[in-house]
């Protein structure tokens, strides 16, 4: 069963590639949510405002993907998908790939721009660290105090993960599991007397 990923270890120094007067300033960043894509893009606007392009790609999911690649007013497919190219290329997910571009006055064609962004987008990927990560899948599990020491043998042999925890008389747990390991884990705690594990969604 696949349940690991590639992505980045952190966002990525500013990498400036040049062509015929424009200036590219590639830029990768490690993203959870679609809003990080929006606040990461806020950003990058106050730091260059005389910039003329902010085009960019982001790919997040493991068994479910979600996309987009934009060309902030380039030419059609010129920009986004040349840069989310890249991304594919280097098996990456959970990351966002941004290109700034200020124009010099000389016009590049597209042939030129599809260049241009793909080797700004390659040389900002060659530059990151990349990492791999386990998919895990999150439960939580829901018992009496009196249960506490079954469910925390568990938790200690297995080497779970625990994401929260709140005690008292009814005690809850969300913890991380691999998904590999997953479904057995599930099956212990849940063939447990007085003891219920729901998957999180």
């Amino acid at each position: 069963m696949e349940d690991t990923f590639k992505t980045i270890a952190c966002a990525s120094a500013e990498i400036i590639f040049k062509e015929k007067s424009s200036t590219f300033l590639g830029y990768a960043f490690p993203i959870e949510s679609e809003t990080a894509v929006k606040t990461t893009l806020e950003h990058l606007r106050k730091l260059h405002p005389q910039a003329v392009h902010f085009c960019y790609a982001y790919q997040l999911g493991t068994e479910t993907i979600q996309y987009r690649a934009n060309d902030d007013g380039e030419p059609s497919n010129s920009a986004g998908m040349p840069i989310y190219r890249q991304i594919q290329s280097f098996s990456l997910t959970h990351v966002l790939l941004v290109v700034v571009r200020y124009f010099g006055g000389i016009k590049l064609g597209v042939g030129g721009l599809i260049t241009a962004y793909k080797t700004t987008a390659q040389l900002t990927l060659e530059s990151c660290k990349i990492i791999e990560k386990t998919i895990d899948i999150s439960y939580l599990v829901c018992f009496d105090y009196k249960n506490i020491n079954k469910v925390m043998r568990i938790i200690k042999e297995n080497k779970i993960k625990i994401i929260n925890q709140k005690m008292g008389l009814d005690c809850e747990i969300e913890i991380s599991i691999r998904k590999k390991e997953a479904n057995r884990i599930f099956e212990i705690l849940d063939s447990m007397f007085e003891i219920e594990i729901k998957p999180i969604k």
